[in-house]
This record gives structure tokens, C-alpha cells and sequence, in this order.
């Protein structure tokens, strides 16, 4: 008989959701910001072009969303950064599952003047 070990977390919690052009990188945390669960694109199974779709990013939140709701979580706030093809998609699989958004934030880094300009070129 083969015993499963589960460990239960808080009801509420925290996904951050970083939706590059290459992959979706998802990370579940309680309140405090402990990882409880995390995954990605590459790690469902897509490879190379693949992993920047809609798709693979919808996948890559279901599995980890499935994971941390057998540990008891319920209720999220979703924090989103990048600007990646996921970013929509990756919404709907965390409605779709049935966790109970509470919070939605775009925490994208946006320069306030940028990086100094190159110098002026001579000739």
C-alpha cells in the first residue's frame, strides 16, 4: 500500500506568472512568499517555438494549478510580468481549474529613462 505525502498549505496564496517570448514560467507561493509549487512550458513537455504559445503556457498553469489544490489552496492573487504570448492564456487555466482569483497585477518592469545612450559616433 503505497502512502502519498501531501503537505497542506494556507487557503490563500500568491502565482506569479513571468510570460517571456520564449517560455511561461509559473511559481505558486502562500502569502509570505514560501514556493509551494512551480513550473513551466519546457518542463510540461513543449520544446523550442512551441513553448511561447497560448497553448503551452495554458498547460504549464493547469499542471501546477492542479498540484498546489491538492494541497488545500484556494484562493490567489496573480501577479503577471513580461510581455509574452501567455500572459492571457495563463488567466483563463487558473479560472478554469477553479482557483478563486482575488487580485490581478501587472508587475512588468518598465525603465523610467533607460540605460545612457551610446556616444555619439565620429567620423
Amino acid at each position: 500500500m503505497a502512502v502519498t505525502k501531501t503537505k497542506h498549505v494556507a487557503e490563500k496564496g500568491k502565482v506569479f506568472i513571468t510570460a517571456t517570448f520564449n517560455n511561461t514560467l509559473v511559481t505558486v507561493t502562500d502569502m509570505e512568499g514560501n514556493t509551494i509549487g512551480w513550473g513551466s512550458s519546457g518542463l510540461v513537455g513543449f520544446k523550442g517555438a512551441r513553448k511561447s504559445t497560448p497553448y503551452a503556457a495554458t498547460t504549464a498553469v493547469e499542471a501546477v494549478a492542479r498540484k498546489v489544490q491538492t494541497q488545500g489552496l484556494r484562493e490567489v492573487e496573480v501577479y503577471i510580468k513580461g510581455p509574452g504570448a501567455g500572459r492571457d492564456a495563463a488567466l483563463r487555466a487558473l479560472k478554469s481549474v477553479g482557483l478563486r482569483i482575488s487580485l490581478i497585477a501587472d508587475v512588468t518592469p518598465l525603465p523610467h529613462n533607460g540605460v545612457r545612450a551610446k556616444k555619439k559616433r565620429r567620423v
